[in-house]
């Protein structure tokens, strides 16, 4: 039996955590924030819609790059304050970076190195 639920925006003064993660290979594409609008959003057009902290504004992803994330499935944590999405990434790269995954970073001994490379290049696509 289905359980109607929501997450809990109150929790994190109205914003939950957002994971996402490529639907074909488990890959962690990126981690963002959803408030209730954007969670709505992506309800109902099943386009990845997050909360930018840092504009203060909802962020379609892919908007200004065209690397749109089409939602196919939706989890909602036990203590109901992460969400867990799985996409597909149109375009390739999650990052704006260029990067396929925001987490290219991999801890070796003398620090941390890049695994793999861009695929495209941020300059030309967001401008300077």
């Amino acid at each position: 039996m289905a359980e109607s639920l929501t997450p809990d925006f109150a929790k994190g003064g109205g914003l939950v955590t957002c994971i996402t993660q490529d639907a074909a290979d488990g890959t962690i594409l990126m981690v963002a924030f959803m408030n209730e609008e954007a969670w709505q959003r992506t309800l109902e057009t099943r386009v990845a819609t997050y909360w930018s902290r840092s504009r203060n504004e909802l962020w379609i992803k892919g908007q200004s790059s065209g690397n749109t994330q089409e939602v196919h499935e939706i989890r909602l944590d036990c203590d109901r304050d992460a969400v867990l999405l799985k996409v597909t990434q149109h375009g390739g790269a999650a990052c704006h970076t260029g990067h396929r995954s925001c987490f290219y970073r991999v801890l070796a001994d003398d620090g941390f190195v890049v695994d793999g490379e861009p695929l495209f290049d941020p300059a030309k696509v967001y401008g300077s």
